[in-house]
């Protein structure tokens, strides 16, 4: 096209182009599915979040190992079928009217598809009737309040009323402090549940992830007669900054992880998610008698 004394090259358009969309259409815009990709934080990778899925969302570059819901754990341990979920009603109040922790409570119910941080009942790990306790990370990280005491408490009740075996799937920040007082109270009331189920001779297992800390670490999670970490979890009571600032020295680099307390000697072994229900299995075989737990 000449102008004056300008040449001007125009591309002709295209038939898409020359029909614009309209204002807030998505007709003409590339359908991309959310979350295809998911940035490993172990190898810095990106990976396709269909293939970490299908690993137990284990990252299958590294294997790193992502946090899991409590659904998709008891998933990954329980048989098919056999999960029968106890006390699936209770829930949490704002008994000491916290600022703000009424709306949360909902959003992390609507959030996580869960009434509380801890999902109990019992199933079958390869035919084995056992109780199970399930912390679920998408519930305000696991935080451990009034009732997920409480429903802790009456799993290892149940337990021990029927001669049952019971797992224990940590992953907390510890006592709920919109609770103050009664959310500490679960330390001694738990850990008071797990001592009669001991007296009793019964088997009681942990499986620590990431992260298990504060109050659930000083109380139920570190009292299993057997106690299994996923790889790499942290699991602490208080964190490093506030013990290098409490000691004022340097903390290992891998401290906290869960190799280094197993080098420590404070767990039993480091499990692999992908041969967690294996090991599961043969532990409760190991105790068991005639379809009765062996004491230990």
């Amino acid at each position: 096209m000449f102008n004056g004394d300008i040449f001007t090259f125009l591309k002709p358009k295209n038939e898409l182009e020359s029909q614009p969309a309209k204002k807030g259409s998505e007709e003409n815009r590339p359908y991309i599915p959310d979350a295809m990709w998911v940035k490993c934080p172990g190898c810095k990778d990106m990976i396709l979040a269909a293939d970490m899925e299908e690993n137990n969302r284990v990252c299958v570059k590294c294997g790193h190992h992502f946090r899991l819901s409590a659904n998709k754990r008891i998933e990954l341990l329980a048989d098919i079928g056999t999960f029968e979920e106890m006390d699936a009603d209770l829930q949490s109040k704002n008994v000491i009217d916290f600022p703000e922790y009424t709306r949360k409570l909902k959003s992390a119910q609507i959030q996580s598809g869960e009434s509380e941080s801890v999902k109990t009942g019992v199933c079958k790990i390869g035919g084995i009737k056992t109780v199970i306790c399930v912390m679920d990370p998408t519930f305000m990280m696991g935080s451990m309040g009034s009732v997920t005491g409480e429903k802790i408490t009456r799993a290892f009740e149940y337990a021990t009323r029927n001669a049952l075996p019971i797992i224990a799937c940590t992953v907390s920040g510890g006592a709920r402090m919109q609770e103050g007082i009664l959310s500490l109270m679960q330390m001694a009331k738990t850990s008071g549940a797990v001592k009669k189920h001991s007296d009793a001779g019964l088997l009681y297992i942990t499986v620590l992830t990431d992260p298990t800390t504060g109050g659930v670490t000083a109380s139920f999670a570190m009292e299993g007669d057997i106690i299994i970490s996923e790889p790499n979890a942290l699991i602490a009571f208080a964190g490093p900054r506030v013990i290098e600032q409490t000691i004022r020295q340097k903390l290992p680099k891998n401290f906290q992880t869960a190799e280094f307390l197993l080098e420590k000697g404070f767990i039993d072994m480091v499990v692999q998610r992908s041969d967690l229900k294996e090991t599961l299995y043969k532990l409760l075989k190991l105790h068991m008698f005639e379809g009765e737990v062996l004491p230990v």
